[in-house]
This record gives C-alpha cells, structure tokens and sequence, in this order.
C-alpha cells in the first residue's frame, strides 16, 4: 500500500496575481479615457449655400495672399491702424453687417487677430466671405 495515500501533482494556475493586473489596467483606462476625448465637437459650415442679398454694398475687411489688408474699397490700411480706421466710422455703420474676406493661405492666426480687431472696433456682426465650391471639381472625399 505504499503509494497510495499519496496524491500525485497537480498543476494550477493562481488568478489572483492575473485578477490583480487586469483590475489595475482597468483603472488606468478609466482615469485616461476621459482625457482622450477632450475637445469641441463642431460641425464646420459648407459653403455651397447661396449668398445673402445685401440691401447695400457691405463694409469688406480684404487681406491678401502677402498679408496686406484693404478695408471698403481697397483702401490699404496696415494691421496697426485698422483699429483706429475701423474705430472712425459712424456708430450706425458699427450696427451693420462687415464681412471678412481672407485669402486661403492667411495663416488662422493672423486672420483671428482681424477679427479681433473688427470686434474691439464695435461691430457686431462679423461674416467670413467664402468661394461656393465648384460642384464639376468634385469636393474633397469624393
């Protein structure tokens, strides 16, 4: 009878370190998870709309390819002066709508500085004058 009180190996796996990890883990997706998905969800404009019709000709912001910027006309005016041209209007031309019209490669900082300026001035209404695409072209994804 000898042997026979003996059990023979057996082989386990411990879960317990295994369980420990996956707890872990689970923890540092939950902390992280929210940080990746930080942001504004927008949805840009298109610009296949039709244009609004204008009473009268509108106040234009114009700034070139070179960064040379016009107001109205084509009247050149520098960035460190438009503020105070803008400022030498009539309140009631303030109340209407003035559109900016920038070229495509105007870095976006440079064109939110404008627009900040436009605003400081006192207008209220401030439009981005936009090219309808060209439908035969075909748009991006397409």
């Amino acid at each position: 009878m000898g042997g026979r009180g003996r059990r023979g190996l057996t082989a386990e796996i411990n879960v317990t370190p295994l369980v420990d990890v996956m707890l872990v883990l689970l923890i540092i997706f939950m902390v992280t998870a929210p940080m990746m998905t930080q942001g504004i969800d927008i949805n840009l404009p298109k610009t296949t709309a039709e244009a609004l019709r204008q009473q009268e000709d509108p106040l234009v912001v114009i700034v070139s390819a070179d960064g040379e910027i016009a107001i109205g006309n084509g009247i050149p005016v520098s960035y460190a002066t438009l503020l105070s041209e803008l400022e030498k209007l009539p309140a009631g031309k303030k109340e209407e709508p003035i559109y900016l019209q920038a070229d495509t490669d105007v870095p976006y900082g440079k064109v939110m500085k404008i627009m900040a300026q436009i605003k400081r001035a006192g207008f209220v209404k401030l439009g981005m004058v936009t090219k309808p695409e060209d439908e035969s072209a075909g748009g991006e994804g397409k």
